[in-house]
Parts: C-alpha cells; structure tokens; sequence
C-alpha cells in the first residue's frame, strides 16, 4: 500500500490510479486476504467500467495491495446474494467476469492482471476473464468450490478447460487441489511467472506497450481473438474485411504509415 492511501475499511474496497493512458486497479483488504465482499464485486465493476468509458484510458492492470492477489469469495456475506441467485454487480456496469449475461456490459479495452502469493476461486476467474495474466513465484492457486458445496460460476468451468484441456481442467475443478505458480504456467492459465515482488511492475510494463499501439486496432485485435475462441474462426474470419476497412480509415492508420515513412515512433490517438 502506496503511503498516501488511508488504511483499508473492514469491508474492503478497490482503489484506482491512473498513470498516464493505465489504469491500476488495486484490490484492497489484505487483513482478510483480499477477500471479496459483495461492495468490493461492485466497486471493481464500477472500475472496469471507468476504463471502458474514459477515452484517455487504453489498458488496465490488476493487481493486489498487501501479500496476496485475493482468497476469493467471502462466503458469508455473499450467501444471501447466492440463495436469491442475485449478483453484486448492477445492470449497465461492465462485469469483471466478462461472461457475457444480458444486462451487463462486456470489456472491451485490455486488462494485465499481476497475482501473487494465494490466488482461489473469484481470483482464477478473475485472471482467467482478463488478457495476459503475471504471477509471482510465490503463487498458490486453488479452485476450491466443491469444498464448500458450491460450483464455479465465474467462468473457471469454461476458460479452465479451454485453456488445459478437459482432463487438466477437471483435475483441479473436482478436487479443489492447489497447484503453484509453475503449474498455473504449464495449463495456460498464466503467462509469465516473475520473483515474487515484480509482478506488479512486469504487468505495468506490458500494460505500458500495449498502451503505446493504436488504440482503435488493439480493440478490434482483442475481440476478433476473443471472438475466434468463443465463437469459433469462421466467426472471427467474417469480420475481417469490414473491420480491416473501419480501421485503414482511421486517423491512427494514417499515423502508421506516416511514421513509417519518416522513420519514428508513432504516436496514436484512439481516432
């Protein structure tokens, strides 16, 4: 924790910071592990929905005050929300989860995520939800849901199994095992593992190269790749052309060309 923020509430509570075209968003309750409450769901929405919204924003990155990413869920004051079959998050926010649920919006901007120390449940989901995920070595992962008579809805049931395969996925979805930084590695649930203690700092670092490419064509890259793995590539492959069109019209496609020209470094504005 940074010395200009006030000590976390009980409740907890997800802080922000925006450093140049980044968005940091800090996951903030490290006397209970980072464990989320319905307030902290919330806050983290009303976050992702900040970077989507604010054009001078292009990347966010995740990441967590005190030693660990988060331990997941608090149970009990999310189990009357569980029993309605409610969710924390209102209608028209951007969802974290990024599952696509009509009523809630899906992120369209990237999101670096930087785990560290104890990652289980909500805090898979979470990683596995955004684009590029770093851990320290220090990580300890664990899908425990069926430890506690409940499954995994946040999306580790689909994007466990798209990333590791049926059986690997399984494996760990039906035991609740741990597994460690090196494991989460080799399922393609993480794509780097740092020492612990740079993760937040190799996260600001990828955030900051995406930040550097052209606002408009990162986006259309994103989903057209997101659509490729959920929809399948002739899905993806159909919108080629129009996309392609959009974005050779651009301001920022102008800018390319101009600055391969003359040799230099482009420089984008998201038009």
């Amino acid at each position: 924790m940074t010395p200009s923020n006030p000590p976390s509430p009980p409740e907890g509570r997800i802080t922000t910071e925006a450093q140049g075209h980044v968005l940091r968003i800090g996951i903030d309750r490290p006397a209970k592990r980072n464990g989320f409450t319905p307030a902290m769901l919330r806050a983290l929405a009303e976050a992702y929905t900040r970077l989507d919204d604010d054009p001078a924003l292009r990347v966010g990155v995740l990441h967590a005050h005190g030693d660990h990413f988060t331990a997941g869920l608090d149970l009990p004051s999310f189990a009357p929300l569980m029993q309605r079959g409610e969710y924390a998050v209102p209608h028209g926010l951007v969802d974290p989860l990024n599952l696509g649920d009509a009523g809630w919006r899906r992120r369209t901007k990237p999101m670096v995520v930087a785990v560290k120390g104890i990652t289980y449940t909500l805090g898979i989901e979470l990683m596995l939800a955004a684009d590029i995920v770093v851990a320290a070595d220090n990580g300890r992962f664990s899908q425990l849901e069926v430890q506690r008579g409940i499954m995994a809805t946040g999306g580790a049931t689909l994007r466990m199994a798209e990333r590791a395969g049926l059986g690997n996925a399984l494996l760990y979805l039906l035991t609740g095992d741990g597994f460690d930084s090196a494991e989460a590695l080799r399922l393609n649930f993480v794509q780097r593992v740092v020492p612990t203690g740079s993760e937040l700092d190799e996260a600001l670092r990828i955030a900051e190269r995406i930040a550097l490419q052209a606002p408009l064509a990162v986006i259309a890259t994103r989903l057209n790749a997101l659509k490729a793995v959920e929809q399948g590539p002739l899905a993806a492959m159909a919108e080629f052309d129009t996309v392609q069109q959009r974005l050779a019209n651009s301001e920022d496609a102008k800018e390319g060309v101009a600055s391969f020209v003359a040799k230099r470094a482009a420089v984008f504005v998201g038009r």
